[in-house]
């Protein structure tokens, strides 16, 4: 046990081996030699023709690969003195291989039967599978043994020996596992497995293309990786015009990557939208994802696969659906259609996801901005019936929603936000201080002010541990609206509390500039009025500001200009700091005016002017009758 404790360094194991770190193969062939293979006649032959099914089973299975070989190639080899009854009461070796249980397990029956050249790819598949259903601590120990069993060494070189007379998906294979197994990549083994590679490029199916590209993507820079990547561009470019399929296309993309030129993309583009009356639901699904691996962003062939989504929503399970989301994100692309189906058919189907997977499901949706009413809705209920089932971790995901989206839950939210806070108070006595600092600062952008975690926050031993800790903006920032909330909601708490000013940091308020346009079509829209004013630069309870100072008529209205960023995404509906903005000028006595940038877009001065005059001096509220005051914001 003491020996599997041991930290093992890679580096010193393999030095005991010459044959993988002495003198490696040459990095890349010379420039007339590099392709031979690539540019032979062989080109013409295509393989588009073969079952798609291979790609599926690469990226739907992690196990052992050979499962339709032939019976007779898994016999093993046995000892020359065994007798025919032994020989034939032994099973395949195929069935010897699955009984092993970790990479010395494979490498002990590798000691007793001398594999076929097939058969030492499928030990080396094998051994990775056994190492990825284990913990981090038994996985180096287990690697440990590998690198220090004898055989190790003797099923490299056999590997080495035989690359060039197994089948082409062996060899990616047997490159991919000895990756993932760690052996280092510059070793003569590696090396030799990358020039094959190179070698039989042109030969190489969709599946094998896919797996050699799975290996690369967790290589070093190196002159064989390199060129192994610029010939799968080539390939595939020659191929492209060909494909057939969908699936077959979908590969071809995630091979090349976000490092495939834009004109390339174009192409793909192009052959993608030629084939969208062919694509199934997992065609759609799949297709969202392999443009977010590549990087490229399609509008046409996103609502193309949106729509086909949407149109079959019930009965996707949790994985597609959130990888969906996740691409979206990464693609910055949202369809409200698409996110409101998505919202609509978890809320309905609420009680086949488990807590964690909601809680995903809200904090994606979060990340695009967007708010899943029936969702949050139908969540809410869940937490009001039993918010004790919540970890400190699902209660702060829960709080961090809830926030920055500023959903109304209406006649339920005062139940919602006192079982939160009766979560929060059970959680005090173990909770970190930063935590209780965020919790907080949720709970004050909710408006609701739980009065035992506020007294804890603000105890000096409390604060003293926060001060030690990084990221000292963030904290200010967190504190300062913990502090302007205090001040402007004035909760009813049973003892007064203050947010002591050595937390608060810098409070001197940034000055933005005004929008420059927005100011002149205001200016342009109260030259007339003879009861109104303009002001500027004034500054609210210190922190917000209003853009010169002025004498003040009531009521009061406060024009805030915010990007479209500062609103749930597809609605005027304002989150986060900007929805606690307008709470607390509607407290301080201001009517909140909402201009985004989209309002004034691409619209003319005229039409600009209109839209201001309709949300200033609604009908049945008329300038002549009633004098106003116009003020300025920046949001």
């Amino acid at each position: 046990m003491r020996r599997g404790l041991r930290f093992c360094s890679r580096r010193s194991l393999w030095q005991q081996r010459n044959f993988l770190l002495s003198a490696p193969i040459k990095d890349s062939c010379s420039p007339g030699k590099q392709f031979f293979h690539l540019w032979s006649s062989r080109q013409s032959q295509t393989w588009l023709s073969r079952s798609p099914v291979s790609s599926v089973r690469f990226y739907s299975q992690g196990a052992n690969h050979g499962d339709d070989l032939e019976y007779g190639e898994h016999l093993p080899s046995q000892p020359a003195d065994s007798a025919s009854a032994e020989r034939e009461r032994k099973p395949p070796f195929l069935e010897l291989l699955e009984s092993c249980g970790s990479p010395s397990d494979v490498l002990d029956l590798t000691g007793k039967y001398s594999p076929t050249a097939r058969q030492v790819s499928h030990c080396l598949t094998h051994m990775w599978a056994t190492t990825k259903k284990m913990t981090d601590e038994q996985r180096r120990y287990e690697l440990q043994l590998m690198f220090e069993h004898p055989a190790f060494d003797q099923l490299l070189q056999r590997a080495m020996k035989t690359v060039v007379h197994i089948r082409n998906e062996d060899v990616t294979y047997s490159l991919l596992s000895m990756v993932n197994l760690g052996v280092p990549q510059r070793s003569r083994v590696v090396q030799t497995f990358l020039r094959t590679c190179q070698e039989k490029l042109n030969d190489f199916d969709e599946k094998s293309l896919s797996i050699l590209a799975s290996s690369l993507e967790q290589m070093e820079d190196g002159a064989n990786v390199r060129a192994l990547k610029e010939g799968m561009r080539l390939v595939v470019e020659a191929r492209l015009p060909g494909i057939k399929n969908v699936m077959a296309l979908q590969t071809m993309m995630r091979l090349l990557g976000k490092d495939a030129p834009k004109d390339l993309k174009w192409k793909l583009e192009k052959k993608a939208l030629s084939m969208t009356d062919h694509f199934s639901l997992p065609n759609a699904q799949y297709m969202i994802s392999t443009m977010a691996t590549m990087g490229f962003f399609s509008k046409p062939l996103l609502d193309v696969c949106s729509k086909k989504i949407t149109e079959n929503i019930h009965g996707i399970p949790f994985n597609r659906l959130f990888k969906l989301l996740q691409s979206c994100r990464e693609l910055l692309y949202r369809d409200v259609h698409l996110l409101t189906s998505i919202s609509d058919y978890v809320a309905s189907s609420l009680d086949i996801w488990t807590n964690k997977q909601l809680l995903l499901f809200l904090s994606v949706f979060e990340n695009l901005v967007f708010c899943p009413a029936a969702l949050m809705d139908a969540y809410a209920d869940k937490v009001i019936a039993n918010p004790d089932v919540l970890t400190l971790k699902d209660l702060l995901c829960v709080l961090k929603v809830y926030s920055s989206l500023s959903y109304d839950l209406q006649d339920r939210r005062q139940q919602f936000l006192d079982s939160l806070s009766h979560v929060l108070s059970s959680y005090l006595p173990k909770i970190a201080a930063f935590e209780l600092l965020k919790a907080i600062y949720c709970l004050c952008l909710l408006g609701h002010f739980p009065y035992a975690p506020l007294e804890q926050l603000l105890q000096s031993s409390v604060l003293e541990k926060l001060a030690g800790l990084k990221f000292p903006k963030s904290q200010e920032r967190m504190f300062q609206m913990v502090d302007v909330c205090l001040r402007v909601d004035r909760p009813p708490l049973p003892q007064p509390l203050t947010v002591p000013a050595s937390v608060l940091g810098d409070t001197t308020p940034s000055t933005p500039s005004v929008n420059p346009r927005l100011l002149l079509d205001l200016q342009s829209l109260l030259e007339d009025q003879a009861h109104t004013m303009l002001q500027e630069g004034v500054m609210v309870e210190n922190f917000y500001f209003i853009a010169d100072k002025s004498f003040s008529l009531f009521p009061r209205i406060a024009v805030i200009y915010a990007p479209q960023t500062r609103f749930c995404y597809g609605t005027s509906n304002p989150r986060g700091p900007l929805a606690v903005k307008i709470r607390h000028l509607k407290i301080l006595g201001y009517n909140s005016v909402l201009v985004t940038e989209q309002d004034l877009q691409s619209v003319s001065k005229e039409t600009r002017i209109d839209f201001l005059r309709e949300r200033i001096f609604p009908q049945h509220h008329r300038p002549e009758t009633q004098p106003d005051e116009k003020e300025h914001l920046r949001s």
